[in-house]
């Protein structure tokens, strides 16, 4: 048996950059990977079988529209894969695309095979989840660069139990031509300099998804507030946001403070490296 974890995918970042003929976005994002996620194990078998357990396990397919089998088909392999699942669904944190790119990882273990020369064909994310560094991420997911240098951001992860649909967000994307990142992310700050350095950068897809969910600002407020919080912002297309803390002992304190007020949602203090 093998067993991969498949981080949680944070978009510290996420600029909107323009649109390809074939109607896929371009993006400009900066990513980095939380120390928790869904856990992914093989076993060897004739044939591919999909088990989901887990807090996040209800409502999650087990046919082949899910990523795990999907990207075992890519691999051209089988096995009883038991999926662990504890990132809440259509989240913003590449849950499926973490999960694909662990199968991969433990797959290539199990069989010894190559990954897959394409994974972008199974998702967007599933490129970056695969090399599992923090990484400025660019085009429609396909071009990395690798960030090694950056500071562990202590975050509070709250997502407030309701899928957001990716393409429901982009179909409310009124503006798809803004201005990328700065072509040189500073190296060798510290955590201050580094959450300075991101309150300049933006998410473009926060209205789009707010017009789409309108609890994701009632998140950003109850965030907002809590003691410490040093900035906030949304994941990836929603509907996860996230606040950034000095230390872990304020972001736990947050955590606790929004499962009082908030014990419907989900939330997660974590770290954020890679």
């Amino acid at each position: 048996m093998v067993e991969v974890l498949a981080p949680a995918k944070v978009n510290l970042t996420l600029h909107v950059t323009g649109r390809r003929a074939d109607g896929y976005h371009l993006l400009d994002s900066l990513v980095m990977f939380a120390d928790m996620g869904d856990r992914i194990r093989v076993r060897e078998a004739e044939e591919s079988k999909l088990t989901v357990t887990g807090p996040m396990a209800r409502g999650v397919p087990v046919d082949e529209r899910n990523l795990v089998l999907q990207a075992a088909t890519t691999m051209g392999a089988t096995g009883h894969f038991t999926l662990d699942k504890h990132l809440p669904h259509a989240a913003g944190l590449g849950g499926g695309s973490a999960d694909a790119a662990a199968t991969l990882r433990a797959l290539s273990v199990l069989t010894g095979r190559p990954l897959p020369e394409a994974p972008e064909t199974l998702g967007a994310d599933v490129p970056v989840c695969l090399s599992g560094v923090s990484a400025r991420m660019r085009g429609v997911g396909e071009e990395l660069s690798p960030l090694p240098g950056l500071p562990r951001l202590h975050a509070l992860l709250v997502n407030p139990n309701l899928p957001v649909l990716t393409a429901e967000v982009f179909k409310r994307l009124t503006k798809t031509d803004n201005p990328p990142m700065p072509e040189e992310i500073p190296q060798g700050l510290d955590r201050a300099g580094m959450v300075a350095w991101l309150a300049r950068q933006r998410n473009d897809l926060e209205a789009a998804a707010i017009a789409a969910e309108p609890v994701i600002a009632q998140v950003f407020q109850t965030l907002e507030v809590t003691p410490g919080c040093q900035l906030t912002r949304m994941s990836g297309s929603g509907g996860t946001c996230f606040g950034l803390y000095m230390d872990a002992e304020t972001a736990h304190a947050a955590q606790g403070r929004l499962r009082q007020s908030q014990p419907g949602w989900w939330s997660k203090a974590v770290v954020l490296g890679g």
